[in-house]
């Protein structure tokens, strides 16, 4: 019995595919590649990382590298953070969006000495690459780098101690979304302070020949740690406990980036962007609905596409939901009316027809204890 899952024939392998099922993985199809989506198991693997170390696998995520003299003034009018803002050797969590102010997508923009290098969601990739080329203008030359570029993720508090066995370079000066170009097991890497589960921790981006063997190094440094490899699945119980957005659940192309509680990377004083306007108009008015976190009780699971309800009535629906290995309890985000998207707010949430009872609750639900 195969655990690989039947595939189409445009379906995409990273370069650490066979690593993958040499440590026993369970693949799934995700993105448009076959990824791990769990190693030991989801709740054992989540922990690990909250407890000490894992590494993850996110090469199927899309890198863009962005050149010239209006490379600057391009990415300024195309995402709706201050890139003016950002320090050679600075990293900045940013947006796409449409002219009506839905999201293309979520990413991180890194500003290096020459260029800028971007990275984006790896099902987006195709949709996101057609957008920019779309507004490409004279002097800021786009390069995709996806297939060049090995991408992993080291997350927990040792983190650090692991990865400092193999490079020379001082990894405590290297402060939350900044980053430095080094070498790492021998290997020229770009190293960042990012990460998608709440813990400190790193992403490590490499030539992608040079994938299994970074791999390879930084799980021989982390045995001290017990580091492991980790799957998508304790990937996203993670970022959702410290609500985290994931593109295609809890934020989209009919998402306004102010109703996903993003606000903080909207930067509508900056000068013309895709989006201002109705974002502008947005803040004026005011959201009609919010992205909030809830709480429920006992082992109600609330999924993709739920409904909430108040007094019986139908204030929105659920985004995102799980039950937190780290809280023991089940947690979800949702969008609901703004009238009633206030802390302790009592809900409803509609679990395949049966009425589970909910609170709204403040975010994140974890906080690391260090």
């Amino acid at each position: 019995m195969t655990n690989t899952p039947a595939t189409s024939p445009t379906v995409q392998k990273t370069v650490l595919y066979d690593t993958h099922l040499a440590h026993g993985a369970k693949i799934v199809e995700f993105g448009g590649f076959l990824m791990p989506v769990q190693y030991r198991g989801i709740i054992e693997e989540h922990l690990q990382v909250r407890k000490s170390v894992g590494i993850f696998d996110v090469s199927h995520m899309g890198e863009f590298e962005f050149r010239g003299a209006k490379a600057f003034d391009f990415l300024q009018r195309m995402t709706i953070n201050d890139v003016s803002k950002l320090e050679i050797g600075q990293a900045q969590y940013s947006a796409l969006c449409y002219p009506e102010g839905g999201i293309v997508d979520d990413v991180i923009v890194y500003r290096k000495a020459d260029r800028y290098f971007m990275v984006v969601n790896a099902a987006n990739l195709p949709k996101d690459w057609a957008w920019l080329a779309q507004h490409a203008e004279a002097g800021a030359g786009m390069v995709d780098v996806s297939n060049d570029t090995g991408l992993l993720a080291v997350q927990g508090r040792n983190a650090q101690p692991t990865l400092q066995k193999l490079t020379r370079l001082d990894l405590k000066t290297i402060k939350y979304y900044w980053f430095a170009e080094t070498e790492l097991a021998g290997v020229p890497v770009l190293i960042s302070r990012t990460g998608y589960t709440g813990e400190d921790g790193f992403e490590v981006a490499m030539a992608t020949p040079h994938a299994v063997k970074v791999w390879n190094a930084i799980m021989e440094a982390g045995k001290e740690f017990g580091l492991e490899p980790i799957g998508l699945g304790a990937r996203d119980t993670l970022r959702l406990e410290v609500k985290f957005c994931l593109y295609g659940n809890d934020i989209d192309q009919t998402t306004n980036p102010l109703e996903a509680g993003l606000g903080w990377i909207t930067k509508a004083d900056k000068g013309e962007f895709i989006g201002k306007s109705a974002i502008a108009q947005m803040k004026a008015n005011g959201p009609k609905r919010k992205l909030i976190g809830f709480e429920l009780p006992g082992k109600n699971i609330a999924r993709h596409g739920y409904a909430i309800l108040k007094n019986g009535k139908n204030i929105g629906h659920v985004t995102s939901g799980t039950f937190s290995p780290s809280l023991q309890k089940a947690i979800g985000m949702g969008y609901v009316t703004t009238e009633h998207s206030a802390i302790d707010t009592e809900i409803t949430i509609d679990v395949r027809g049966r009425m589970a009872p909910a609170r709204i609750v403040k975010t994140p639900f974890y906080q690391r204890p260090y």
